[in-house]
């Protein structure tokens, strides 16, 4: 490095001896200043930190005017200091002052220097600062020196992060990192939460930045970029592409990383300038965030999560530390945090002490989500770089109703939602108060409220809401959160449990829905083009005989001498449900032959969620004892939508005349049929969208538990002939209308409707 004293190793040792003694924040700060300019030959040497405001101050400087400090000040994106800032890239001038972003600031004296290096100060990607170093000499900063003022800026970012420097920010005022943000994501499971970061994979806390024997360093992260390969080789090679809830794309986007030269020397070059290997691969991705969450291109910002789960992996292998799960330990009032989870992962966590969940993915229909809601804890997913701004232990407020997360929020914004969060809990006290009151319109018509289950623990709803049953018990989440094929002693004991606890009320159980995003840990799944089109639910069982025959098995045993209702899902034609009832009657048959009690009564139903269906709709009716609606999968088929797909799945409204009339189709079907039919999908468990689906036709529905209140005080209110007659002509009138949704609130607000 050119002029320097003893290069940055020497630096980046006595910045550890500053460190370590015991001054205030400032005086440290002034000490490393000059440390920085000696070793680096520079006359000057500032460090500016980026407020909660977005303006950048004077902290420290070491031969600009000393009463410059703490007084100058200047946006994000003013000036050079403000370019690198809003960039987070660095600026090498031999002449700064003829650059177009040049601004004097005259309390600093600095006009009399030429030469300028200036480098952003990076954390997890963030900028909390810029370092700069000066020369009245025009001159172009080496290379050498570039990395040398990046590599010394981690110091000062973990000292950032550490909270010392908040003390010498004027009162009222935060630091950027520690600065309220407000992040928009969807909605989940409605609630608000207030409560506390807990990082559901802990960053790896690097103790020390500096190395003392580079050549060692250099030998261990080597031996753990080998050990990472072979752990993703291995993963591979094995076959086993679900393992750990991974695929095999996303393991061979692993293993192209962990394998690309250029990652590979600037991690080298990292720990040549004297940091240790953990601190070189912080520093390497801290760059890597920083330019690339600036990207507008969706497939590189996609990237940066591979790239980030492949540091952290590293990180791990280097501590000697398995990648960290779901922790049953946590703190009170606690708020999970993660990039992704899957539904076992959050069962692990002691629900007493959770409050909410924010993921960076993960839409409302993802299993994760229906835990959730079953759970009775507000969440949002699909916010972005939400892992990268939060901060374990940090204040967090999550509105699952409106999908929004507020991260360190102030005082006053706390207080609202303290006040928004016993408000909800006064009315949710008024739902339970309708409890005992049968679900009637005004005008005399019953409706029945269930609801939708999958695990033990959502089984006290039944009793605590009301419900008149379960009208869905999803399966394939007990096969979701084993860590491998439960067997059929395992099924039967799950099945004998919910008949046992419900009494009396009907229970519809759905044959194991797998496939498509539903992925089981222990079991091969295809490679698929587009898995939810491919070989999933009905399609395996039909195919896999023995499988769906050992879950019949046990829900036939469980049901021996009481009524039970199943649902077979993803059925596109009548066929598929002649096979799956044949399937049935040889499992009837098979414990006849052995004794066994059978069930009292047996409903055999499908789930309504093809659309080919649609076009064989009064034969299906003619053949099954029940018809299911699936509205989730049923709406994401008829507009070609993938529901999960961010860009798309808002596109099309449910209240839209389409979705109106094949639903509508399928209810007056099953009225001529004289069978049943029961809507099971997210469209039931909202007021605006259950009072249309009642105008519809609709007489059963089956919701989260949370959603039973807010329906049945709808319904209470609801004169449903006269929405009917407002409402029918619209969706049958050619105007062209993309939605209903404004018709059906109008009438709620004029009659008084609580939605």
């Amino acid at each position: 490095m050119r002029g320097a004293l003893g290069g940055p190793r020497l630096l980046l040792r006595r910045l550890r001896e500053v460190m370590a003694e015991p001054v205030s924040a400032q005086a440290r700060l002034d000490k490393i200043v000059v440390l920085i300019a000696s070793n680096m030959v520079a006359e000057v040497c500032s460090f500016y930190v980026l407020r909660s405001d977005q303006t950048l101050e004077l902290f420290a400087t070491e031969g600009l005017n000393r009463d410059a400090v703490h007084m100058t000040t200047m946006r994000a994106g003013e000036g050079l200091v403000g370019l690198i800032a809003q960039q987070a890239q660095p600026l090498n001038l031999p002449n700064a002052q003829s650059h177009p972003s040049f601004s004097y600031k005259p309390e600093t004296g600095e006009e009399i220097y030429q030469s300028f290096l200036g480098v952003p100060v990076l954390r997890a990607g963030n900028t909390l600062g810029v370092l700069v170093v000066q020369n009245r000499a025009h001159r172009l900063y080496s290379e050498e020196e570039v990395e040398a003022l990046q590599t010394t800026a981690m110091v000062l970012a973990e000292m950032v992060a550490s909270g010392e420097l908040q003390t010498l920010v004027r009162p009222g005022a935060d630091i950027a990192l520690r600065r309220p943000v407000t992040l928009n994501g969807q909605p989940l499971a409605d609630g608000v939460g207030l409560g506390y970061v807990v990082l559901h994979e802990p960053r790896v806390i690097i103790g020390n930045l500096i190395a003392d024997d580079p050549q060692r360093e250099g030998e261990r992260l080597d031996r753990a970029i080998q050990d990472l390969r072979t752990s993703i080789d291995d993963l591979i090679d094995r076959g086993d592409v679900a393992h750990g809830g991974e695929h095999r794309e996303v393991l061979e986007t692993f293993r192209m990383f962990a394998n690309d030269p250029g990652w590979l020397r600037r991690l080298r070059e990292a720990i040549g300038t004297g940091l240790t290997a953990e601190a070189a691969v912080e520093r390497v991705q801290s760059d890597n965030r920083a330019k690339m969450m600036r990207q507008t291109d969706p497939y590189l910002r996609e990237r940066l999560h591979d790239l980030d789960e492949l540091a952290n992996r590293l990180l791990h292998r280097l501590v000697g530390r398995d990648m960290v799960g779901a922790q049953t330990a946590l703190p009170d009032n606690a708020i999970l945090v993660a990039r992704a989870m899957g539904p076992a992962a959050l069962l692990d966590y002691d629900r007493s002490r959770l409050r909410g969940l924010v993921l960076e993915e993960g839409g409302p229909t993802s299993h994760v989500a229906i835990v959730a809601r079953a759970l009775g804890i507000p969440a949002v997913g699909n916010v972005e770089n939400v892992t990268g701004f939060a901060e374990s232990g940090d204040a967090i407020i999550v509105d699952g109703g409106v999908g929004q997360v507020l991260l360190r929020p102030q005082p006053d914004v706390e207080a609202a939602f303290s006040e928004k969060a016993r408000l909800r809990a006064r009315r949710q006290e008024q739902y339970r108060k309708l409890r005992e009151r049968p679900s009637v319109t005004l005008d005399g018509v019953a409706v029945s409220l269930n609801l939708n289950a999958g695990l033990l623990v959502d089984l006290p709803h039944v009793e605590e809401t009301g419900a008149a049953g379960i009208g869905l018990f999803r399966t394939e989440l007990q096969f979701m959160i084993a860590e491998r094929l439960p067997s059929i002693p395992e099924q039967l004991s799950l099945y004998q449990t919910v008949l046992e606890n419900v009494g009396d009320r009907p229970v519809t159980f759905r044959t194991l829905d797998i496939g498509g995003d539903k992925v089981l840990p222990y079991m091969r799944q295809a490679e698929e083009e587009n898995p939810a089109l491919g070989w999933r639910a009905i399609r395996i069982g039909l195919d896999r005989p023995g499988l769906l025959r050992a879950q019949l098995r046990a829900l036939l045993k469980a049901a021996g001498g009481r009524d039970i209702k199943i649902m077979f899902p993803m059925v596109a034609t009548v066929d598929e449900f002649k096979r799956a009832r044949a399937i049935v009657a040889r499992e009837q048959a098979h414990l006849a032959r052995h004794g066994y009690e059978p069930p009292r009564d047996l409903k055999l139903g499908v789930m309504v969620e093809v659309p080919s269906l649609l076009f064989e709709i009064d034969e299906i009716c003619a053949e099954a004892d029940f018809l299911s609606v699936g509205s989730n999968d049923l709406t994401q088929f008829l507009f070609a939508v993938d529901r999960e797909n961010p860009m798309v799945a808002e596109r099309f409204d449910a209240l839209s005349p389409p979705l109106l009339r094949a639903l509508r189709q399928i209810a007056e079907a099953g009225a001529r049929a004289g069978i049943p039919v029961t809507l099971c999908g997210e469209l039931a468990g909202k007021p605006i969208e259950a009072m249309t689906l009642l105008a519809i036709g609709y007489r059963s529905l089956s919701m989260s538990p949370a959603s039973i209140g807010p329906v049945k005080a709808m319904l209470l209110s609801l004169h449903l002939g006269r929405l009917q007659e407002r409402l029918l002509p619209l969706i049958e009138s050619r105007d062209g209308s993309n939605t209903l949704r404004h018709h059906v609130v109008a009438f709620a607000e004029e009659h008084g409707v609580p939605v």
